[in-house]
């Protein structure tokens, strides 16, 4: 089993909570494969029960629960519990000291005993009379909306702890496989941070082999991922699909999307806000603009491991029916370094916060785009200002193999700045993010992943 790393602001929010003098009410959600359970396990003791429900009937849940719950309380099992209420009020009676219950995949206990939730608020309504803390976990964030967060629903307002687990940050990726800076990017760009991925990747020898086996192979178990976090929260599957199809393929404003799937642009408004609240997909605006009533928005795969799914999985899908996936990794190789680009600039952005440029802190940073005239198109990787608006900071990302020589980058990038109105008035800094250190000396801001690494890791 991969080695448990960071999470210790959850870890210390969840002992606290168990450790109150009254019982505590916690819920935990997030996205399939990040974390949840492993978390919790690590937090509980073995005086407390922690129970993953199936999705089988009510009744066989309540004997499977009784049977975990024996391992504490002998004979507990002993006992056919008619319902629910039974069962937790049988628990309560018979423990003597205070416990923490988890019940882990909540949503399915939930899909064979709907009264459950009802049950639980009638419970918690009375829980100076309970002698043990609950857990409810879930991976359907929608569900665990709709049961916990929702203003009508049952157990609204009654939870002391109510916990999003958030894929984890890039240096994470980097302790659990032991690779360089460079290789810490590149395979970021496609596990993303989702523990369960490391732990895939970490099986195997190489990036390559570890995509042959998991991911370009018909029994490959990230082979239907994407269908299965669909699942969790989708109505319409296909619909979801469809999207991320496209928007890899290259269709980022909401008009093209539109136009490929043949619905007016206002159909759309709902799954696309519903991709971007769960973390599939971002929408992008240029700097300076006010992100909600932005119209030159543009929609972008914010998860690494569903780009390169939609990207290289996707389109690919004949070869690995027919086992041909040296195709597919010959097309990765040559496309691998473009591929990476894209992450490497988005992390660089948000590094730009935990840097230093030339002494001066910045604000959160962002791309810019647009006309300055009616004949030029200008694009700018990073932007960001200081929080004093004195000073503004502009970066170009490039993903290389080869060393560059930085002349004609920031050459280029004072060009364009001079056509910009948002930065009259302010002191401007010129930076570059680079994979390798450049073949010329240079006074001027350069960063390399390394540098990008010690940021993220100052700030985590």
């Amino acid at each position: 089993m991969m080695k448990f790393v960071n999470r210790i602001s959850e870890q210390v929010r969840l002992k606290k909570s168990f450790q109150m003098e009254n019982v505590s009410f916690v819920v935990l959600y997030g996205r399939r494969r990040c974390g949840k359970s492993r978390l919790i396990r690590q937090v509980l003791t073995t005086d407390d029960v922690y129970f993953m429900a199936d999705q089988s009937e009510s009744a066989q849940q309540r004997v499977l629960l009784a049977k975990v719950i024996a391992e504490l309380i002998t004979g507990f099992d002993k006992v056919v519990y008619p319902d629910w209420e039974t069962l937790f009020e049988t628990f309560n009676l018979r423990l003597t000291n205070k416990i923490t219950l988890c019940l882990d995949e909540f949503p399915y206990l939930v899909k064979s005993a709907s009264e459950l939730p009802s049950i639980l608020q009638k419970m918690w309504d009375k829980k100076e009379q309970l002698k043990f803390n609950l857990v409810i976990c879930g991976s359907s964030q929608q569900l665990m909306h709709g049961l916990v967060l929702d203003s009508t629903a049952p157990l609204f307002g009654r939870a002391n702890e109510i916990m999003k687990i958030k894929p984890m940050q890039l240096p994470y990726i980097q302790e659990i496989l032991q690779c360089s800076d460079i290789e810490t990017i590149e395979e970021y760009s496609v596990w993303g941070g989702i523990p369960r991925y490391w732990e895939l990747r970490l099986s195997e020898t190489n990036l390559s082999e570890a995509l042959k086996k998991h991911l370009l192979s018909s029994q490959g178990i990230l082979y239907d991922e994407p269908m299965r976090l669909f699942l969790d929260d989708m109505r319409d599957t296909a619909h979801s699909f469809t999207i991320l199809l496209l928007i890899a393929a290259g269709c980022h404003r909401l008009s093209e999307i539109a136009a490929r799937i043949g619905k007016p642009a206002t159909n759309l408004s709902a799954p696309l806000e519903k991709l971007v609240s769960l973390g599939y997909i971002e929408r992008e605006v240029p700097f300076g603009e006010n992100y909600k009533n932005s119209k030159r928005s543009l929609y972008k795969i914010a998860d690494p491991f569903l780009n390169f799914y939609f990207n290289y999985v996707v389109p690919y899908r004949s070869f690995i029916e027919i086992e041909q996936s040296d195709v597919i990794l010959t097309r990765i190789k040559k496309h691998f370094s473009e591929y990476v680009s894209f992450y490497w600039e988005k992390l660089c952005r948000e590094a730009v916060p935990f840097l230093t440029v030339n002494g001066v802190r910045f604000n959160s940073a962002a791309r810019w785009w647009g006309n300055p005239s009616k004949d030029m198109s200008i694009e700018l990787d990073v932007v960001a200002v200081s929080p004093d608006e004195k000073f503004l900071l502009v970066g170009e990302c490039k993903w290389s193999d080869k060393a560059l020589s930085t002349d004609e980058f920031f050459a280029e990038l004072e060009r364009k700045v001079a056509l910009l109105p948002f930065a009259q008035g302010k002191t401007v800094i010129f930076a570059l993010f680079l994979k390798h250190k450049p073949v010329n000396n240079c006074n001027k801001a350069i960063f390399l992943p390394e540098d990008i690494l010690a940021a993220y890791k100052n700030c985590y």
